[in-house]
């Protein structure tokens, strides 16, 4: 098979094809590009491979493109890069590698083609495309990935036992692969990654948890999340999710598998969002029902409290996970502590008081909650179905309506702690809380409007209570808090 007439419509390959023959290298594309130009997939990152030094022929490559074209030389790798256009292109010399067995860092020297070719992960893969003007265009496939390409089959092309063994990651990659493309693992590559599971944990959690995104991230994760449960790398990267697969019968009475329930919600979440942080949401929103989960003889099995559980591990998985502690974190959280008051509000009906409730401690994540509630309708029963759509639609109007007219989606109550000091001439204390508490909570149940004459009204009444006394008005209130501020 030759790409002659799909290379020269890149002229950057003319380039790097005179360049090598300028130095009498063997030079050859290989890895993804090759493999997704067969695949016809988008491709811009472009892996050049010669027979000799990588470095060199790269700044041979960046002299012919023009003397403003960045290089980037990475000497302690043997490495170059040079970004030109749409395209990143990355440089090496062809070598082969040997592993000690409790390390993913390999001794390398340089090697041939073939050498090169043994080293890569898969097949599919370790094929590569000639750039020099003789053989330009031609394949190189010694490990026949073009038939593997044709079957969907994911292979190793040594013996699986010595891939993995060599670098454990590529048997997340092999899944991740497997998952992006929707290829079957051949049957000795799936038993060798089964059976060689535990060496993944000389693999830093940085590269695991980048893969495992990048599974997240496929159309349908679900089926990368079921080679991971079967080969048993699950268990090992994420016990938790692992935990929740099974199903107890107790008097004849049994509850859902929660595992392949999450499976669908993040399956269904990825028909409606391609935000990252909402999948986590889907895989993470049931993550506490093993621990919460008891059996009562009237109504059968119960997970109480399983959504406020479960957001009170979210910290705790990011930090193992090395996932960002930031707002993507806590909007995880939000979510998966809120996931069931929409379904709850769909089921019993609306109240004002409960759709100001939602508004206030949903924020900006209102849209990602609904998304994540509407993905969370798992069952079979199609007419149950509908009818709860149609009260998510219905919910969704009422909290738009309510939204414009009490601007509650970022809510805060106009009486501040700074207010309320200065009202009764209060220290920092706990009975400043109760009074901020208890104006937010009449605000949130309609007793009171947010605006500041209602609120200080209500402040007064309520201190009246607590066995303070008011001096000031309104005005010498704020006029206070304002000389306080300015100072």
């Amino acid at each position: 098979m030759n790409f002659k007439e799909h290379l020269i419509q890149f002229p950057i390959f003319s380039t790097l094809g005179k360049a090598a023959d300028e130095l009498g290298v063997q030079t050859y594309v290989i890895g993804g590009y090759a493999r997704d130009l067969i695949l016809k997939r988008p491709n811009t990152d472009i892996d050049v491979v010669c027979i000799g030094s990588g470095i060199e022929l790269a700044n041979k490559v960046a002299q012919a493109l023009g003397p403003d074209t960045p290089l980037n030389v990475f000497k302690n790798f043997g490495t170059a890069q040079i970004p030109f256009g749409d395209f990143d292109l990355e440089f090496v010399g062809a070598r082969k590698e040997s592993y000690r067995s409790d390390s993913r860092k390999p001794t390398v020297e340089n090697g041939t083609l073939e050498d090169d070719q043994n080293r890569r992960d898969f097949t599919i893969n370790a094929m590569g495309i000639s750039l020099n003007k003789e053989t330009f265009g031609e394949l190189i496939d010694p490990f026949d990935g073009l038939a593997d390409i044709e079957r969907k089959i994911l292979k190793t092309p040594l013996e699986p036992g010595i891939t993995f063994s060599d670098d454990p990651l590529r048997m997340m990659r092999a899944i991740r692969f497997a998952t992006q493309l929707n290829f079957d693992i051949e049957t000795e590559t799936f038993d060798a990654i089964s059976a060689m599971k535990d060496r993944i944990s000389i693999v830093s959690q940085e590269r695991i948890t980048d893969e495992l995104n990048k599974i997240i991230m496929t159309p349908v994760p679900s089926y990368g999340f079921k080679l991971l449960y079967n080969t048993g790398l699950l268990k090992i990267i994420f016990p938790e999710m692992e935990a929740l697969q099974g199903v107890d019968v107790i008097d004849g009475k049994k509850h859902k598998d929660n595992f392949y329930h999450t499976l669908q919600v993040l399956d269904n979440i990825c028909n409606t969002s391609d935000n990252l942080w909402v999948r986590w949401a889907a895989i993470l929103h049931d993550i506490a029902k093993p621990p919460t989960k008891r059996f009562n003889k009237k109504v059968g099995w119960t997970f109480h409290g399983h959504e406020d559980l479960g957001a009170r591990w979210v910290k705790g998985i990011f930090k193992r996970m090395r996932l960002p502690l930031d707002g993507k974190m806590r909007s995880v959280r939000n979510l998966v502590r809120l996931h069931l008051r929409p379904i709850a509000l769909a089921k019993e009906g609306v109240t004002d008081s409960a759709l100001r409730r939602i508004l206030f401690d949903a924020g900006e994540d209102l849209e990602d909650l609904m998304k994540l509630c509407r993905a969370d309708i798992t069952s079979k029963d199609a007419t149950r179905v509908k009818r709860y759509l149609k009260n998510f639609d219905n919910v969704e109007e009422l909290l738009i309506e309510l939204e414009e007219k009490d601007k509650l989606r970022n809510f805060q109550p106009v009486i501040t702690g700074e207010i309320i000091m200065a009202a009764f001439d209060l220290p920092p204390s706990k009975e400043v809380g109760v009074l901020k508490v208890a104006v937010r909570e009449a605000v949130l149940e309609g007793v009171v409007p947010n605006e500041l004459e209602a609120g200080f009204q209500f402040i007064t009444e309520e201190g009246k209570k607590m066995g303070f006394q008011l001096d000031k008005t309104l005005e010498e209130v704020l006029a206070f808090v304002a000389k306080v501020q300015e100072d």
